[in-house]
């Protein structure tokens, strides 16, 4: 086995461990935690298989962003400290399928299953270079992409203010 096998592998285990903690954990804070841990290893794939930019966008937008905002919305409902509902026994089965039908299709995909990739060979896939795609993105004509990014924004922003509406409310009065 290779030092890029080894790597690969301990890199995987961290993030398949963090992600299972993440969802598993019984407080909100930790589990938004162990997600920021995932993230993270997420990003040094990235990193190990040299896409430095992707890796950097990760960083920024998703262990930067993201989570930060999930732990600050966890300390503005004052919610921190408390304990999280043990899950129902449905959801917890159809969860575990869920899992297995995943494992399932990606073992589909891995070995080739042939109608995948009679597709793939058929050029399935999004055609163009990577400044095709990077000027559609920054593009405000029939094909451009810059509207749809600025709703989202927007989006965003009035989550992020409802967040804070619904966060700051009275504290009950001691008499």
């Amino acid at each position: 086995m290779s030092a890029s096998a080894v790597i690969f592998y301990i890199i995987s285990v961290v993030i398949l461990a963090a992600a299972l903690l993440a969802v598993t954990s019984r407080k909100i804070f930790r589990s938004a935690i162990w997600l920021l841990f995932s993230l993270t290893g997420i990003a040094g794939l990235y990193f190990w298989l040299q896409v430095e930019f992707v890796a950097a966008v990760q960083i920024v937008v998703y262990v930067g962003g993201i989570v930060v905002l999930i732990i600050f919305s966890i300390f503005l409902t004052q919610q921190s400290g408390r304990d999280l509902p043990a899950p129902a026994r449905g959801r917890t089965i159809f969860s575990v399928l869920a899992a297995c039908a995943g494992f399932v299709l990606t073992c589909a995909v891995l070995t080739g299953y042939s109608g995948l990739s009679a597709r793939a060979a058929a050029g399935g896939g999004p055609a163009g270079s990577v400044g095709t795609i990077g000027s559609q993105l920054l593009s405000t004509s029939e094909h451009g992409y810059v509207l749809p990014f600025e709703v989202i924004s927007i989006l965003l922003l009035a989550a992020m203010v409802g967040c804070i509406v619904i966060a700051i409310r009275p504290k009950p009065e001691t008499r």
